[in-house]
């Protein structure tokens, strides 16, 4: 099955009505376009009462930092005590931590709300629309909130292989791969193995591989089955039927006729069983006459 080389589903950072939306399936769109807009009216009332907290708290600010020099003037003359100077150092102190962290509050509620502006994180095609005008979206990932739109970057497709373990060894990266889809007959795409597992699945005795394809005209639709077709090495590996073997103590054994016409048993190394037959991976050639 081909996928986009990148594919995304995208959520909500806040949560809010549906305003408007932008991009509708199979839309090409830009990093940082905007795919939607969303009304957010708590965030904006948070925002507003964080906005006069700050206010009210720089104003406290600007009374502390005044007690704290009138006092410090007073101290020099020797009219107050050291005690009572220190405190209000402390007051201003503790007043100016109190600005920053409403700052900072606000700060928060301003990223929060330029989330009403839903953007593509990365160039590529919308797949999918979930939304439209007036739905209340939630914040947050997939185990909490439904995807808002599903983008994908289609000018290159992936599909898995997977190799069985007589070519694997055979298999590289950069390597060329055919691929045909039964849709369109005649055409054939070229593709190239991105990566490898580098290792065999013990379950399935096969190695997994990604192929990449380039598809700037978009000829290929993700979602759609392919036939991959890869050039392995040719295998020297013979297969001889199962009654021609013999299974002695010592080992495995053929019969072949040599040039003398007599008869004499060869050891051999079996590979991969396929019921009525057997792979031989070396003890024998081509050139070889077996008894059945």
């Amino acid at each position: 099955t081909l996928q986009g080389i990148v594919e995304s589903p995208i959520y909500a950072r806040a949560t809010g009505y549906v305003v408007r939306w932008y991009k509708d399936i199979g839309a090409s769109v830009a990093k940082g376009e905007v795919l939607a807009e969303l009304d957010t009216p708590e965030i904006d009332q948070q925002l507003s009462q964080a906005i006069a907290a700050r206010d009210q708290t720089a104003a406290s600010v600007t009374l502390a930092r005044s007690s704290k020099e009138r006092w410090e003037a007073l101290r020099r003359k020797d009219a107050v005590s050291q005690q009572e100077l220190d405190e209000r150092n402390s007051a201003f102190v503790q007043a100016q931590a109190n600005l920053e962290a409403a700052q900072a509050n606000v700060r928060r509620l301003q990223q929060q709300q330029a989330f009403k502006r839903i953007t593509a994180p990365y160039a590529g095609t919308i797949t999918r629309r979930n939304i439209d005008v007036g739905d209340l979206v939630d914040a947050g990932n997939a185990g909490s909130a439904r995807a808002l739109f599903m983008l994908a970057q289609t000018d290159t497709l992936k599909t898995n292989l997977y190799v069985p373990q007589a070519n694997a060894q055979s298999v590289s990266v950069g390597q060329p791969v055919v691929i045909r889809q039964t849709e369109l007959p005649g055409q054939t795409f070229e593709g190239k193995i991105a990566r490898t597992a580098g290792a065999i699945d013990t379950a399935t005795r096969t190695m997994q591989a990604v192929v990449h394809l380039p598809n700037a005209d978009r000829r290929l639709m993700p979602g759609a089955y392919v036939e991959v077709e890869l050039q392995a090495s040719r295998s020297e590996r013979l297969v001889v039927p199962a009654n021609t073997l013999l299974f002695r103590a010592e080992g495995a054994r053929v019969a072949i006729v040599d040039d003398n016409g007599k008869v004499r048993l060869q050891p051999v190394s079996i590979g991969r069983n396929f019921g009525r037959s057997f792979e031989i991976i070396s003890g024998i050639t081509r050139q070889d006459r077996i008894v059945v």
